[in-house]
């Protein structure tokens, strides 16, 4: 067993897991999970007056922190890394009491949390509401003919939070002419045309899209209420 001559020592009492099987030199119990090392002697938590304190394994650290500052007595738990040749925190013993009180603590700030995410759900879903009303409107100023429930759902559909689709671009999210049109004739490739269809038949998206130009083209002057031709 290593001398209490580690960095770990600055941490206050340090209580080890042994690697091999030991017996308390007061008591003599064994094997012993915890041990104190008193004059170089293994004593077991209830000889070295630690008995009553309970394990915090190490994982979460604010509760190991709140347990700590709560506890009168507390200890570090340490054990040797033979690979490492180096001793490695395992978690922390403090008084039952305390840890209770931590984990009070550590519950109210969870509850916080949960309020402060359902806020920002909260938040973040109004503003999705009024960019896509945003986005479904500069789809019917450039589009007039595009119906408005189809104007709505290319918008949800192009906006969606974290997809990559156009309207979560720069562009996109400026409302730029480019992106608008681009989200249009996505939906009308996908929904007005039988692009989806050759694709699954094993056609390049090149060639499909080539295929159906015509097709969007109309669509889209249509919508438009021109004969000008959009690409």
């Amino acid at each position: 067993m290593a001398r209490l001559t580690t960095p770990m020592h600055r941490s206050g009492l340090l209580v080890f897991q042994p690697l091999r099987h030991m017996q308390c030199a007061t008591c003599r119990r064994g094997p012993l999970k915890l041990l104190v090392l008193e004059d170089g002697a293994p004593r077991c938590l209830d000889c070295a007056d630690l008995g009553h304190l309970v394990f915090v394994p190490r994982g979460d650290t604010a509760l190991t922190r709140r347990s700590r500052e709560e506890s009168v007595l507390s200890a570090v738990v340490v054990r040797f890394n033979r690979r490492k040749s180096r001793y490695e925190r395992q978690g922390v013993l403090v008084e039952e009491a305390a840890l209770a009180r931590a984990e009070e603590r550590c519950l109210a700030d969870a509850e916080a949390r949960r309020r402060r995410r359902a806020r920002d759900a909260r938040r973040r879903a109004a503003e999705d509401e009024r960019f896509a009303e945003a986005f479904a409107a500069e789809v019917r100023r450039l589009f007039p003919g595009c119906p408005v429930d189809r104007a709505l759902a290319i918008a949800g559909h192009a906006s969606v939070r974290g997809s990559g689709r156009v309207g979560r671009s720069a562009a996109g999210r400026a409302l730029s002419e480019a992106a608008v049109i681009s989200a249009v004739v996505a939906s009308v490739r996908h929904l007005d045309t039988p692009y989806d269809q050759l694709l699954m038949s094993g056609v390049t998206w090149h060639e499909a899209r080539r295929r159906i130009a015509a097709a969007v083209e109309t669509v889209l002057r249509a919508w438009r209420g021109t004969e000008a031709d959009v690409g």
